[in-house]
């Protein structure tokens, strides 16, 4: 099951929600405020094996490896 960022537009609250793809963009309330004013956010991801790109794209800054960042700290 998808894991879906959303943001309250009403208080700017981030948050997430494990929901069906199905359900993505139905009603959901914020978890700080209860507003249902809500944008689903885009997400993005990186899959590594190995070293080695599977999915997504290559990490943003030039310190990044397969383990560790010395630059950004991921």
């Amino acid at each position: 099951m998808p894991l879906y960022e959303y943001i309250c537009l009403d208080c700017n609250t981030r948050f997430d929600a494990l929901r069906s793809m199905k359900d993505a963009d139905t009603h959901i309330e914020c978890t700080q405020c209860g507003s249902d004013h809500i944008s689903r956010l885009i997400s993005l991801f990186n899959a590594q094996s190995s070293g080695r790109v599977i999915a997504g794209s290559t990490p943003s800054c030039a310190g990044c490896s397969a383990t560790s960042c010395a630059t950004c700290g991921h």
